[in-house]
């Protein structure tokens, strides 16, 4: 007879010496959310594998378990792990399998169709003053109309964008292209609109009040803000496109050779 196995399942570790947590004004269960979240990312937690115990984690960073449970609460609304009464906390299996944002860094990249995301309007208004959008290149309009949005893909919303278009051609814009065209290739689309140059820019920030509830994510999580600026054959500003990503989603892949 074939001898049952008392052996219990493998607990992921750190290895690492604890953070000094009392550093930063942020709140602690938030720090600790961020750095279990990197331990995943970073698979120090594998997935399918138990973490440690609430116990355990609590006298390895010196903080109360109410606190290391709000920071699984993130973790387990981020989809990150699984908790089962009695059996503990497990990192998800499927995270390979992650929805990622892919930042394209190519024209043609960028104009390729979302089919799979909604947009979702925000606000719309127009007469804004051109003088008030600083940019680098192009002659900007007199006047721009701007649309925030807020993207969705699976019911989770992964991208909030500002959105500048001259305002002269705001009559070729119809209330469907607002809700099914990236920021791109509504501009490069247009009747009479030829772009001449764009330029992307992409940077590395933490999430404020705003923009954390805005896409559903925790104060001071990472995001990555992407700028982005078109011209036309006038040597016009007709489009500036300012993105906010979650960062737990953000994949930019570039060719170098």
């Amino acid at each position: 007879m074939a001898e049952l196995s008392t052996a219990k399942p493998q607990i992921a570790r750190d290895t690492d010496q604890a953070p000094d947590l009392n550093r930063s004004a942020v709140s602690r269960y938030i720090q600790l959310a961020t750095l279990f979240r990197s331990r995943i990312e970073q698979r120090v937690w594998k997935a399918g594998q138990q973490i440690p115990t609430v116990d355990d984690l609590a006298a390895e960073y010196g903080v109360a378990r109410a606190t290391i449970r709000q920071a699984l609460d993130q973790l387990e609304q981020d989809g990150l792990i699984n908790r089962f009464r009695a059996k503990g906390t497990f990192v998800r299996e499927n995270l390979n399998n992650r929805p990622w944002c892919e930042v394209e860094t190519d024209w043609t990249g960028l104009l390729l169709a979302r089919d799979e995301a909604k947009i979702e309007v925000l606000s719309d208004r127009s007469g804004v003053d051109g003088a008030s959008i600083p940019e680098s290149i192009g002659s900007p309009a007199p006047r721009y109309r701007n649309v925030r949005r807020r993207h969705w893909r699976d019911g989770q919303p992964f991208l909030l964008t500002d959105v500048y278009l001259d305002q002269r051609l705001s009559s070729k814009v119809s209330k469907r292209d607002l809700r099914t065209k990236t920021a791109l290739k509504l501009v490069a689309s247009l009747p009479g609109v030829q772009i001449v140059d764009a330029r992307q820019t992409l940077t590395i920030a933490m999430a404020d009040v705003e923009v954390a509830a805005s896409l559903q994510i925790p104060l001071n999580a990472p995001v990555a803000h992407v700028h982005r600026a078109a011209i036309d054959s006038g040597g016009n500003l007709v489009l500036v496109a300012n993105g906010i990503y979650r960062g737990d989603v953000v994949r930019l892949d570039v060719k170098l050779k």
